[in-house]
């Protein structure tokens, strides 16, 4: 992968019509072959529901092979299922799903996350002030088993972040099912970029920081999900997520102030090959040697720092060695 591909559009988000009637919130649900977790998604949005006059909640599946219209039907008629034709991939079926939703704020949750007790009420009020275009919170990370495996550090006070799309920029720090976001905010930014089939968040996310006001909570009310078969695990043996993101900031480079996007893209930079090294350590303590060395090699390509080439350079040693001592 060599750079941002050529001539590929941001693709649009028509308003939703006049006549149509319009809740506060869309909770959209993409899924794919995760129809074993989705219960348990849906069940924590049901849990804090304000009713369907407020908020409609859509499954947008991507052409699964399993029986997510079991799961579905399981919940009556208070969720509904839209099934792709055909399967999409992660960012168009994102992208459908905005398009898909009629409410105020969109909240996109994937089919494999959760929200916890608080998280709408949370939203809401952090809503209420008309110039916030996005909110999010914390997150807590789980296994695929759904046993909590970290929280997201504290890193901003409550409330409005100045200077926000710098800030997003120079690390990942929202996972998607911690942000809900204006409908008509993603009718002026768009959807999510097609060349990203992974990190297509965090590009959206400093994206719209750029245009927009966001609102921190620092509450940890959203649970994401990691695991070998989400769309972030899928590509972590062969770093492919490393080169998507080197992708993802050059994409927003343009999004930033002039005067300050070489200093934060190359922050951005470091804190992605630092992430690498560290992925690269988890892989090799779970013996996957291979993978280990796929993330080196990408943390080299992208990263200067002095604690970088140090970090990445005892992997390597360890991974052609057998091992790093704990």
């Amino acid at each position: 992968m060599t750079g941002v591909p050529p001539d590929v559009a941001i693709p649009t988000i028509d308003p939703v019509a006049d006549a149509i009637e319009r809740p506060r919130w869309s909770v959209m649900i993409p899924t794919y072959n995760c129809s074993h977790l989705a219960a348990a998604t849906i069940e924590s949005v049901l849990a804090q529901d304000p009713g369907s006059p407020e908020m409609e909640i859509v499954v947008v599946d991507d052409a699964s092979t399993d029986d997510i219209e079991g799961v579905v039907q399981s919940f009556g008629d208070r969720v509904r299922l839209h099934r792709q034709p055909c399967n999409l991939g992660v960012p168009a079926n994102l992208t459908e799903a905005i398009r898909l939703a009629r409410g105020e704020i969109v909240h996109l949750l994937h089919g494999d996350d959760q929200v916890r007790a608080g998280f709408y009420a949370a939203m809401d009020q952090a809503f209420s002030d008309p110039d916030v275009g996005a909110a999010w919170c914390r997150q807590i990370f789980m296994d695929h088993e759904g046993q909590w495996t970290a929280i997201s550090p504290i890193e901003a006070p409550e409330g409005l972040i100045e200077d926000v799309a710098c800030f997003l920029a120079r690390q990942q720090r929202i996972m998607t099912p911690s942000i809900c976001v204006r409908r008509r905010v993603y009718e002026t930014v768009g959807g999510f970029h097609p060349a990203l089939r992974c990190v297509e968040d965090w590009e959206m996310w400093v994206r719209i920081a750029a245009r927009f006001a966001v609102y921190h909570v620092r509450e940890p009310l959203a649970v994401y999900r990691m695991h070998d078969a989400s769309n972030t695990g899928r590509n972590l043996r062969n770093a492919e997520e490393v080169a998507y993101a080197r992708m993802a900031i050059e994409l927003f480079r343009h999004s930033l102030p002039p005067h300050r996007a070489r200093e934060v893209t190359r922050a951005a930079q470091e804190a992605t090959a630092l992430r690498a090294a560290k992925t690269g350590y988890r892989l090799l303590r779970g013996g996957d040697r291979r993978a280990a060395l796929a993330q080196a090699r990408a943390a080299l390509r992208l990263g200067r720092s002095p604690e970088t080439i140090a970090r990445t350079l005892v992997l390597v040693a360890g991974a052609l060695t057998g091992g790093i001592r704990s």
